[in-house]
């Protein structure tokens, strides 16, 4: 059965409960754990939700923040409907195609 995949990016949430409010009162932090940024990148970080992140960048946040990746990071899975494979096709709906009634005239 197929599955979909879905994540949420908690870096705001994390830092809020923190009492960190700004990408200023993250960028120290990143610094002085020899990560270099620039406050777009890590504006972005904050901001949004990251597609691709490097493992020294999560292990920086999740020191920082004091916490795990997965808290960092909240993930889910749910399964799909199965699909119906190529050339099968759909039920018919017997109760849809109704007989029409015919009418005889005599022929004239």
């Amino acid at each position: 059965m197929p599955r979909q995949i879905s994540y949420r990016w908690r870096l705001r949430e994390l830092m809020a409960a923190r009492g960190m409010f700004t990408v200023a009162e993250l960028m120290p932090h990143l610094t002085e754990r020899g990560i270099t940024l620039s406050s777009s990148q890590v504006h972005r970080l904050v901001s949004g939700t990251p597609e691709r992140l490097s493992l020294p960048v999560l292990a920086t946040l999740c020191d920082i923040l004091d916490c795990t990746p997965a808290d960092l990071i909240a993930t889910s899975a749910q399964n799909l409907p199965a699909r119906r494979a190529a050339g099968e096709e759909a039920p018919i709906n017997l109760a849809a195609r109704r007989p029409t009634r015919v009418r005889l005239t005599p022929e004239g």
